[in-house]
């Protein structure tokens, strides 16, 4: 029980990854709590999907993994008893959310079927159990820990016991955020690329090219040329996809090809492959018109009266984002460059592009670059951008000044974790609790297999 939240995260994470369109012929219950069961193909569906997705398997993995399911289904017992309750939107927006993932994945929904034996509609309806049983043991898990905080004097304990030859050693992090300008092409291009695409489109229509084959040789959408252009979208993706491009493409007959689009991106047609209710999966065409240096140079001149305004401090940074940038979601964030994590603090080699490190280098904290010239990989087209940086560390071991947050989140989790076992503890005994002798051997599931013995 030591490892409970970590593993626990982990675990309800990759359940709801499971390799559901493997089935294990040969089953049998091998643990139960309360009236929930725990099948041998659930611990080795686990297993499997962990091995798939190249993840590291955890030590005596069939007892890690038996322990992740009898957490689970104690958690969803409770949370049952106290009346928690997840929507029915909730779930069918996350089994949506899945279905989507597994098209990019196998690459279309036709593939998708075929591989798993199942409609989409079926596919759904086998995860639906689980994904209900995951949100509400989390549910379970969060009301468990929700008033668990940690104080300085805590975090000061906790880092305390820590042996200072085993303190992590921190490379330079940065803070950083910028200001993105899309120079804007004359008319004249936009509309020869307008012309390029419906031709494109005729070829298409009239059976001399494949909308594919065409989207391989022309796409300036660098992420999905190799596809073909193919794209699985919802409705809904609204905050994702850009709404011009959604409501095109929904408009479309299985088998059509659209008018020539504009959306934030650029110009595109688009062909609809396959539509189920609000899901679809389509093939794009993405031309982006070139811009000169000209334009260019107008954006960089956009870019030097704002930082004048910043340098005046006539506006604030995140002020200018707001009403400058043109990345829409730097207007949520203040144009934060963040990691993976969501963390706002990022090492060197986690910056998007490395155009970015000549620019931090000659940056001292506060300061704000000149404006520079890179290519957004992601959307193949020339960007102007002001850099601001923050903050920025120097390399150094953990210490409690520079890194109490750090320090303070990993205490708070170790209280969280105290809270749990001392929840299961106090539960446990109170619960009807199952296991098969096969896992007699298990370390890890001693607190567990100490009440099944009692029953």
């Amino acid at each position: 029980m030591k490892k409970l939240i970590v593993f626990f995260s982990l675990f309800a994470v990759h359940l709801a990854l499971s390799a559901q369109t493997k089935k294990v012929i040969a089953d049998k219950i091998v643990g139960q709590v309360g009236d929930k069961v725990i099948l041998q193909s659930d611990i080795n569906n686990a297993i499997s999907d962990y091995k798939r997705q190249g993840q590291e398997l955890p030590n005596n993995p069939e007892c890690a993994f038996m322990q992740g399911q009898l957490i689970q289904k104690a958690l969803m017992l409770q949370a049952e008893k106290d009346s928690l309750n997840v929507s029915e939107d909730e779930i069918e927006a996350a089994l949506d959310n899945q279905i989507r993932g597994f098209i990019r994945e196998y690459g279309s929904k036709d593939a998708l079927e075929e591989i798993a034996g199942q409609t989409v509609y079926q596919i759904k309806e086998s995860f639906r159990q689980i994904f209900k049983e995951r949100k509400l043991a989390d549910q379970m898990r969060n009301k468990i820990v929700e008033s668990i905080k940690i104080t300085p004097t805590e975090a000061k304990i906790y880092w305390d016991k820590i042996p200072k030859d085993s303190l992590p050693f921190y490379e330079t992090e940065i803070e950083i955020s910028q200001i993105s300008v899309q120079p804007k092409a004359n008319k004249d291009v936009e509309e020869y690329v307008v012309k390029q695409l419906y031709d494109y489109k005729r070829q298409v229509e009239s059976g001399g090219k494949r909308f594919e084959q065409l989207a391989k040789l022309y796409s300036d959408d660098k992420g999905t040329e190799n596809q073909g252009g193919t794209l699985a979208i919802n409705r809904n993706d609204k905050g994702v996809i850009d709404a011009a491009f959604l409501a095109g493409a929904f408009r479309l007959k299985e088998g059509q090809v659209s008018p020539v689009i504009k959306s934030k991106f650029g110009y595109h047609i688009i062909y609809m492959i396959s539509r189920a209710g609000d899901d679809a999966v389509v093939r794009h065409i993405l031309k982006v018109p070139p811009v000169t240096d000209g334009e260019i140079k107008i954006a960089i001149d956009k870019l030097d009266s704002v930082r004048n305004l910043l340098l005046a401090k006539q506006i604030s940074f995140g002020e200018a984002v707001s009403k400058f940038s043109d990345d829409e979601s730097a207007k949520y964030n203040g144009g934060s460059i963040q990691a993976m994590n969501g963390s706002t603090y990022i090492t060197i080699d986690q910056l998007p592009d490395k155009d970015l490190v000549p620019l931090i280098k000659e940056l001292k904290p506060g300061e704000y670059s000149k404006p520079q010239v890179f290519t957004d990989e992601q959307r193949g087209r020339k960007m102007v951008r002001l850099v601001y940086l923050k903050t920025k560390t120097q390399p150094h071991r953990e210490n409690f000044k520079d890194d109490y947050n750090k320090i303070a989140q990993r205490a708070l989790e170790e209280k969280k974790q105290k809270q749990l076992e001392n929840w299961f503890n106090e539960h446990l005994p109170s619960y009807y609790i199952a296991i098969d002798k096969q896992f007699a051997g298990c370390p890890s599931l001693n607190l567990w297999l100490k009440y099944a013995a009692n029953k």
